[in-house]
C-alpha cells in the first residue's frame, strides 16, 4: 500500500515546532583522507541493523572524489571508498572496489552487510563503464566477498550482478544522456533489509514514480526477494507532485514499529509546494509494507538549522540511534565551500 506524502504534511511545517541539528564549522569535522572528498557515508552493517565489529572496529563506506574545483563535478567521477574507524582513529583502506570492476563509469551510495562471513555490498551503477560522457542512467548491483571479521581481511569480490531493474510501469526508467544533480530521475541507493518479524529480505531505493504528469515524482521504492530473486513491489512512499528525490531511504525497527527515514532538499520541492527545509525525514508502520504515517504531522525529524541551511546531507540512522552525515556547506559565510567529509554524529531519541 502506497503511502502519499502531499502538500497538507507540508503545510503543517508552519503549525508544528521545527527541530534542528546544532550548529557546526569546519573545525568540528576535519578531513579523514588527504586530498579526498568524501560524502554519503555508511557503516557495514549486521542484520539486525547493528554496526558490524571488523577487525576490532568497523568498517565505513563513503563515495570518494579528489578535490576539484567544482564540488558539483564529484558525481561524475564518485567510486565507493573503505575506512576502518576504531574509536575516533580513521584509516584509510582505498577504493572498495578494483579499478574498471564495476558495470558503471561511476558508483553512488549503498548499503553493506556482514553475516556468516561474507560481506556484501549493495550500490548504485552509474552511467555504463567506458562511456564517453558521464550520462544518469542508474542500476541497482550487489557484490560479495569472504571476510575475515577479526583480523578486517577482505577476500576477492565477486563479479556484480544486477538485482533487479527498473520496469517503466511502476518506477520511471532512470536513463538520462543528461542532467542537473537534483532534477534526474533516480532508481539508486539501494539499502538491504531484513524483517525480523518473518526474516523476508527487501531492499528500499530512491525512485521515480512511472509515468507521472509531474516533473516533481519522488518515491521510495521496495523490492523483496521471493525464492532467490528480488520481485519490485510498489512504492512504499510516493511524493509524487511534491519532491522529486527521498533520497538513502533506510528502515529501523524498534518495538515493533517500523521507522522509514530518508533525506531530501529544500530546492527539490516542487515550487508551489510549502516551504520545507533540507533534513531527515521519517514515517513509521506497523509492518514492511504500511500504510504508513509521518512521525510528526509533517514527516520532518530533524532539519538544517536556520542559520546554516545546507550544513549537512545525507543523513544515516544507525541501529542504536546514532545519526551520521556529511559535511555539505557547512561555512556559513561562504555558501560555496564544500565540505566533504563526515560530519558531527547526533543521537536521536525515538
Amino acid at each position: 500500500m502506497t503511502t502519499a506524502w502531499t502538500r497538507e504534511h507540508l503545510a503543517m511545517l508552519s503549525k508544528e515546532p521545527c527541530p534542528e541539528f546544532p550548529v557546526f564549522g569546519p573545525e568540528d569535522c576535519p578531513p579523514l583522507v588527504e586530498g579526498q572528498w568524501l560524502w554519503d557515508f555508511w557503516p557495514a552493517e549486521t542484520p539486525d541493523g547493528r554496526r558490524a565489529v571488523v577487525g576490532g572496529g568497523e568498517l565505513w563506506f563513503a563515495l570518494s572524489a579528489p578535490h576539484l574545483e567544482d564540488a558539483e563535478g564529484r558525481h561524475a567521477i564518485a567510486r565507493i571508498r573503505t575506512l576502518h574507524r576504531i574509536g575516533n582513529a580513521w584509516r584509510d583502506l582505498g577504493p572498495a572496489f578494483p579499478d574498471d570492476f564495476t558495470p558503471g563509469s561511476r558508483e553512488w551510495s549503498g548499503s553493506t552487510i556482514v553475516e556468516d562471513g561474507q560481506i556484501t555490498l549493495y550500490f548504485t551503477a552509474a552511467g555504463r563503464r567506458g562511456e564517453a560522457l558521464a550520462t544518469f542512467e542508474q542500476r541497482i548491483f550487489a557484490s560479495s566477498a569472504a571476510i575475515d571479521v577479526d583480523s578486517g581481511n577482505i577476500g576477492d569480490w565477486n563479479t556484480p550482478e544486477e538485482c533487479f531493474a527498473s520496469d517503466g510501469v511502476i518506477y520511471e526508467h532512470a536513463r538520462e544522456a543528461t542532467g542537473t544533480i537534483g532534477a534526474i530521475k533516480a532508481f539508486r541507493d539501494p539499502a538491504w533489509f531484513r524483517d525480523p518479524t518473518d526474516g523476508a529480505e527487501y531492499i528500499l531505493f530512491t525512485g521515480s514514480v512511472a509515468g507521472s504528469p509531474s516533473t516533481f515524482s519522488g518515491c521510495i521504492g521496495i523490492a523483496r526477494r521471493e525464492s532467490g530473486a528480488w520481485q519490485l513491489l510498489d512504492p512504499l512512499i510516493s511524493a509524487e507532485g511534491v519532491n522529486n528525490e527521498l533520497e538513502r531511504p533506510h528502515m529501523r525497527v524498534r518495538a515493533g514499529r517500523y521507522s522509514l527515514y530518508w533525506s531530501t532538499q529544500s530546492h527539490v520541492f516542487a515550487n508551489d509546494a510549502p516551504t520545507a527545509p533540507t533534513g531527515l525525514y521519517a514515517m513509521k508502520a506497523n509492518s514492511v509494507l504500511g500504510p504508513y504515517a509521518p512521525v510528526a504531522s509533517s514527516a520532518l525529524v530533524v532539519a538544517n538549522p536556520h542559520a546554516a541551511p545546507q550544513q549537512a546531507y545525507s543523513w544515516w540512522v544507525c541501529g542504536d540511534g546514532d545519526v551520521i552525515s556529511f559535511a555539505d556547506r557547512c561555512c556559513p559565510k561562504e555558501s560555496t565551500c564544500f565540505g566533504g567529509t563526515l560530519a558531527p554524529t547526533f543521537q536521536l531519541e525515538v
